[in-house]
């Protein structure tokens, strides 16, 4: 198992309601941690998947941007914005904001 992985795992800062600060997520750690001490509610079709989807990429069933995919759609279901943080280019860097 592997909490920390960070290959192929692409940050995403979330805005959550009611939290003065963006929550950056880094790794698939600090992503079980926030869907199970921080997501706003824990009974959507999307939330469900993503913590089954964190429980295969630490296990290593599957990749950790799969995981990242299904988390992004639990936050939007969720209502949470999403800012992607692109590693920078050769042609500069990118932001991606999914709101």
């Amino acid at each position: 198992m592997d909490w920390d992985a960070t290959s192929a795992f692409t940050p995403v800062a979330l805005a959550l309601r009611g939290q003065p600060a963006h929550r950056i997520v880094r790794t698939l750690g600090d992503a079980a941690y926030m869907l199970l001490k921080d997501w706003p509610f824990d009974d959507g079709e999307e939330y469900v998947t993503a913590v089954k989807a964190c429980v295969d990429a630490i296990s290593g069933q599957i990749a950790p941007e799969q995981f990242r995919d299904a988390f992004l759609r639990a936050a939007d279901e969720a209502g949470i914005a999403a800012i992607t943080i692109v590693t920078k280019t050769t042609t500069g860097s990118q932001l991606h904001i999914r709101a």
